[in-house]
């Protein structure tokens, strides 16, 4: 999060009534009141749904944007409402409205500063610093004032990034590719790995978890971004990054030549891409017997890909998943994944993605979506500060 950004956790009044009551006076109060005091459920209290609200951004289908003014989000038992600060944005945010033809409020990064928390909610408190990645496709998402995320994917925070892209990489790595070390067992022992798309966001996370992991020598593939994709590799210990952009023949002979030089033998692969030919590029090298790709589009047609070859998808909101879900593990990994990360910020051994900031806060939202679209991002993030949303006050010191 911006050290420039001064935060005062407390919302503007729309009202000039506070409602405070003490934590013991809550069940009576609930069983009176009913809805109209459901914030009453959490340790820190708003006044009535109604009496406050927020701007929130609502993307259509067609990517034209509607900022609104919507209710202040109330936590539930495991949940936290967050004061965004920042939200960051990913190519889901353009293709869930447009292929569900339905407006929603589609950001999912948030970095801001905790407002309320709910009952059962116990590692943080209001006022404390963040990063969260709010459930997909539920109420309470990143662009707008305030925005709801679960405690187990939240984590404390002294700068902002995406960690929406970093746990999708993180899933894919050692969830999805059965074998990959964990960044506290590396490897030590060469174990080839191809990151298609590696200038992406989930392609360059998945090299710095690779790194954390001495998973080496990687096979990575780029476009414009290849600069910043070298400035992540380590040359040394036999890192490549080869150029799509001069045509499937001639990179699938690149493909070739690296897996030659690692080894002869390549068993992994992440495909960040997983559209235009990339897994069909992927799978002439993959090794047919023991091979493993995962991919991170649903709904694509994978059949060119050899039924010998083991193929999973990666989907980053199976950290969401309930109890009794077949990815019950990936909510614990979550867990663990997401307050690892906050520990190497805050140690400095872990680092963000590159980031953009958009100018006019909200307003910025529809643009941005529609540049994603294009394919007009690389190697970049486009993130949004809510103080620059016309109607929102600045954030302040208290």
């Amino acid at each position: 999060m911006p050290e420039d950004l001064p935060i005062d956790p407390t919302p503007p009044m729309k009202s000039s009534t506070k409602f405070r009551l003490h934590q013991s006076q809550h069940l009576p109060y609930l069983k009176l009141l009913g809805n109209t005091f459901r914030s009453l459920y959490s340790k820190e209290l708003i006044p009535p749904t109604g009496l406050i609200t927020m701007k929130e951004a609502i993307v259509q289908p067609d990517l034209k944007l509607d900022i609104v003014d919507s209710p202040i989000p109330v936590p539930k038992d495991n949940e936290l409402v967050i004061k965004v600060v920042v939200s960051g944005s990913n190519p889901k945010d353009w293709k869930y409205p447009l292929m569900n033809n339905v407006a929603m409020n589609s950001g999912d990064d948030i970095a801001g500063v905790v407002h309320q928390v709910g009952r059962h909610v116990h590692e943080f408190k209001p006022g404390d610093r963040v990063a969260a990645f709010h459930e997909m496709m539920a109420p309470g998402g990143s662009f707008a004032e305030y925005a709801i995320s679960h405690a187990h994917t939240t984590f404390h925070l002294s700068d902002h990034s995406s960690f929406e892209a970093a746990m999708t990489s993180a899933l894919g790595l050692y969830q999805r590719l059965q074998g990959l070390p964990l960044p506290w067992h590396p490897a030590t022992t060469p174990t080839p790995l191809i990151i298609y798309g590696a200038a992406s966001a989930v392609g360059a996370y998945a090299i710095k978890l690779a790194q954390l992991s001495n998973i080496h020598p990687l096979i990575c593939v780029a476009g414009r971004g290849i600069p910043f994709v070298e400035s992540l590799i380590s040359s040394d210990k036999g890192d490549v990054v080869l150029d799509y952009r001069d045509g499937e023949a001639k990179l699938v002979a690149k493909l070739k030549s690296a897996v030659d030089a690692a080894g002869g033998k390549v068993e992994y692969a992440f495909d960040a891409i997983s559209e235009h030919g990339s897994f069909t590029n992927i799978c002439e090298v993959l090794d047919r017997e023991t091979g493993q790709i995962t991919l991170v589009l649903p709904g694509k047609d994978y059949s060119a890909i050899p039924k010998s070859i083991r193929q999973s998808m990666t989907y980053v909101g199976s950290v969401h998943s309930s109890v009794g879900q077949k990815e019950r593990g990936d909510a614990d990994f979550g867990f663990v994944m997401f307050r690892f990360f906050g520990r190497g910020l805050q140690e400095g051994w872990f680092r963000g993605h590159p980031h953009e900031v958009v100018p006019g806060g909200l307003a910025g939202v529809g643009g941005a979506l529609t540049s994603l679209k294009e394919g007009k991002a690389s190697a970049v993030k486009y993130v949004f500060r809510l103080e620059e949303t016309e109607g929102v006050e600045r954030y302040r010191t208290n």
